[in-house]
């Protein structure tokens, strides 16, 4: 069986000698020094002036609805606009907050929300701030949604948990928005197990983003940061400033055993981003030549792509069923993604006023299909992967 994942984290022997000698020598094992070290070095290999690291994608995608909350920036009732085609934890947050979830659709040969689709739906809506989902690894044409965002003042945020290292017009994916979340869970294009984070320019969302994570105190935050706020609350007490909550928050910390893997594992993005790239063109190129079995899909926009897995959306629900049975004890697969959210109960329980009928993500729904990209795939593999859905 070819697995979506192979290893925990990318030369998993190494690193966990490392990790191993780190947790039998470190001080405190609780989010630390190790953890604001991870923040700055991946805020730089991402181009973003801050990193804000939390323990998972799905808490990084609620901090940041909850910051701008607390910036009073979104108010109960508000709509926030998503792509239809997402994972669920990118939607829930909106919900959980008391916010309205629009589904907005994504074009069929790119399997991302374009600005067609922004446009179409700003007529019927007025949505407060887009979160978007760049969808294993491709994006539409998301500087004319950035460009649209900026012009009608709808606040932009970006789900990069599935495209780290993908460039578009020479900018990487997740630095188009005013934030981004990124995923390190396992599988993903860097691991540290669990962990998650959110990258940003802004000083004062990043700020909030550290409050929001640990309690709504100010414990994370700098010196400097801390003399701001609580001369601000009036807080002359260091034995209460400690627990004194300035705003709405939780606890999503990450540990230091996270930030220490995810240190190692930084230095080798590069070779995991060109590898994922090597394996999809190696694998998708061929597999899309048969148009006559599935819809083709368009990359060719894009600078550099780092695939996180290969979609396949087949021309009918046949072609996918007869997929699934060849592949069945061969090649592990999945649906793409979390498929479209408004097929899912929760959504249909809380959103339904939303729900369409007739959708490309509906019809990604039902009738596709991904399989693992990952840098470990063998010459061998990828052959065998190409036989059984090309013949």
């Amino acid at each position: 069986m070819i697995r979506l994942i192979k290893s925990t984290y990318h030369n998993e022997k190494e690193t966990t000698k490392k990790l191993i000698s780190f947790i039998g020598h470190a001080k405190q094992l609780s989010f630390g020094p190790e953890c604001h070290k991870f923040e700055a070095e991946f805020a730089k290999w991402q181009k973003r002036k801050h990193c804000v690291f939390l323990n998972s994608g799905s808490s990084a995608n609620l901090a940041m609805i909850q910051a701008l909350i607390n910036f009073g920036k979104l108010k109960t009732g508000d709509m926030v606009g998503f792509s239809a085609l997402t994972w669920s934890t990118n939607v829930m947050p909106i919900i959980q907050l008391g916010l309205k979830a629009v589904p907005i659709d994504v074009e069929l040969d790119t399997l991302n929300v374009s600005s067609k689709q922004v446009l179409k739906i700003l007529k019927k809506y007025p949505i407060k701030v887009l979160f978007l989902t760049n969808l294993l690894g491709f994006c539409d044409d998301i500087d004319e949604i950035k460009r649209i965002c900026d012009k009608k003042k709808i606040i932009f945020l970006e789900d990069n948990c599935e495209s780290l290292g993908t460039v578009y017009k020479g900018k990487l994916l997740g630095n188009y928005g005013l934030a981004s979340s990124v995923s390190f869970y396992v599988g993903h294009h860097m691991s540290t197990v669990e962990g998650g984070a959110v990258c940003t320019d802004s000083e004062r969302l990043a700020t909030m983003l550290r409050i929001v994570r640990a309690h709504g105190w100010d414990r994370n935050l700098s010196e400097q940061k801390q003399v701001k706020i609580r001369n601000k609350y009036k807080i002359n007490s260091t034995f209460y400033s400690r627990y004194t909550f300035y705003d709405l928050g939780y606890n999503l910390r990450p540990t230091e055993i996270n930030a220490h893997i995810g240190r190692i594992q930084i230095p080798f993005l590069k070779e995991i981003t060109k590898q994922r790239n090597k394996n999809f063109f190696e694998m998708a190129v061929p597999i899309y030549q048969r148009t006559d079995r599935y819809y083709p899909i368009k990359y060719s926009h894009i600078d550099f792509l780092s695939n996180f897995a290969i979609p396949v959306i087949c021309r009918s629900q046949k072609i996918r069923d007869e997929l699934v049975e060849k592949c069945n004890d061969k090649i592990e697969i999945r649906p793409i993604v979390g498929g479209d959210m408004t097929r899912q109960p929760f959504f249909s329980k809380y959103m339904k006023q939303f729900s369409y009928e007739s959708s490309n993500a509906k019809l990604v729904h039902e009738q596709g299909l991904y399989f693992g990209n990952n840098p470990e795939l063998t010459d061998r593999e990828k052959k065998l992967i190409v036989q059984v859905f090309t013949k």
